[in-house]
């Protein structure tokens, strides 16, 4: 009978126990086993179908790939868990039937669309520069950048760890004091956006991203969490695949359909009886 082996953090970001680049972390920590032995190397491979894999004792089962969308606010940091105490998105996520984790950062100060889920080769694809998948925000900075400050955005911003990609910018309103912007980039660098703007002197005031990819935020409410369609899905897998999603753009859902309050996230506190669950990238 044949065998089918795959990299461990393949099969791990398949079984919705993290990314596949955190899936390297808990390998290198020590953290995974395969069928009771400590497997420390990333290039080890193991048969699902055949193997016992845990990760800090729990079996990495593979899982029914789910997809939601989350309209994080301001003070929700986006990760799994927070060394400081803040709200984190892992507290938001307890309630859900499935372990997702978040697709990607969104610094404390901004809100907007972050994606959940379980399936962590859709989740590295949409991360990866070389998919080339657009992150689109509407930001208000502080005063009026002229024509010459949009190019600068345009080209690429030279910052401390280098010159970014062209993004795509469009004035949406003037208000006296300050400029509201549609900013699509195609990077996943830390506060890219704000660094980027301050690069040309006009500091954000306020940040959203309201798309990322295919899929918008529409009228998803502040807090609100609902189960992505079929559709989007599908619009989804074809961006990272290089193709065009099929027919129209997905309309935005309407929000009487699957869409509930997410339950205020917790302060975390340390219990003794809290289990134990790998950490999704920072």
């Amino acid at each position: 009978m044949r065998t089918r082996t795959e990299r461990l953090q393949k099969i791990l970001s398949q079984a919705g126990i993290a990314s596949r680049r955190a899936a390297e972390d808990l390998i290198r920590e020590g953290r995974v086993r395969v069928n009771g032995r400590v497997v420390q190397e990333l290039g080890a491979k193991a048969d699902p179908s055949r193997d016992r894999i845990t990760v800090d004792g729990r079996a990495a089962v593979p899982r029914r790939l789910q997809y939601f969308a989350y309209h994080k606010p301001v003070g929700v940091v986006s990760t799994m868990s927070d060394p400081e105490g803040r709200p984190a998105i892992g507290d938001v996520v307890r309630g859900l039937r499935e372990h997702v984790f978040p697709v990607g950062r969104l610094d404390y100060e901004s809100s907007g669309l972050v994606l959940l889920t379980n399936d962590g080769e859709l989740a590295q694809r949409l991360t990866h520069p070389r998919y080339q998948v657009p992150k689109v925000y509407r930001v208000k900075v502080r005063g009026r950048p002229d024509e010459a400050a949009l190019e600068r955005l345009r080209r690429g911003v030279r910052l401390a760890d280098g010159m970014t990609a062209p993004a795509e910018v469009t004035v949406e309103s003037l208000l006296p004091n300050k400029t509201r912007l549609r900013i699509a980039i195609r990077e996943g660098r830390q506060r890219q956006v704000r660094r980027m703007c301050e690069a040309i002197g006009h500091p954000v005031d306020k940040l959203s991203r309201i798309a990322i990819g295919p899929l918008r935020l529409g009228s998803l409410r502040v807090g609100e969490i609902r189960e992505l369609t079929p559709r989007e899905v599908l619009a989804l897998r074809h961006a990272v695949a290089g193709r065009r999603p099929l027919g129209e753009r997905p309309a935005p859902p309407r929000p009487e359909a699957g869409t509930r309050r997410a339950a205020p996230a917790p302060r975390r506190t340390t219990r003794a009886s809290e289990r134990s669950t790998p950490r999704s990238p920072r």
